[in-house]
């Protein structure tokens, strides 16, 4: 069985702001996962965190220090997609370009693929 090559991407200011949030939090060598869950009035909906272990069957992706790792059920739905970190008017956040999006929601916080 041939294995599906996935690709994702984050800016230099995404990895800046995780390694900060990480080393505000005294994690030495970070793991941000990000994951695709059921959810939202769209159908998904994303979620970040840092986690401990990479697990048997991630897609892991190295930028400047900071691994990513997406499990298989998410990689699908974030297939070269990138990671970003948006300062505003009303604040900074993380934000997910993802050119697999169909649709979303009214208030942005779920998707759907088409």
């Amino acid at each position: 069985m041939q294995k599906v090559a996935f690709n994702f991407f984050a800016t230099d200011k995404a990895v800046q702001e995780v390694l900060r949030i990480a080393q505000e939090n005294n994690i030495a060598e970070p793991i941000l996962r990000i994951r695709v869950v059921p959810g939202g009035c769209s159908g998904f909906q994303y979620a970040m965190g840092f986690d401990d272990t990479i697990e048997e069957g991630d897609n892991v992706f190295e930028f400047g220090g900071l691994r990513i790792a997406i499990d298989q059920f998410s990689m699908p739905y974030v297939n070269n997609a990138e990671l970003d970190y948006v300062m505003d008017f009303m604040g900074g956040g993380f934000t997910i370009r993802n050119p697999n999006v169909s649709g979303s929601c009214g208030c942005g916080s779920s998707f759907s693929c088409g």
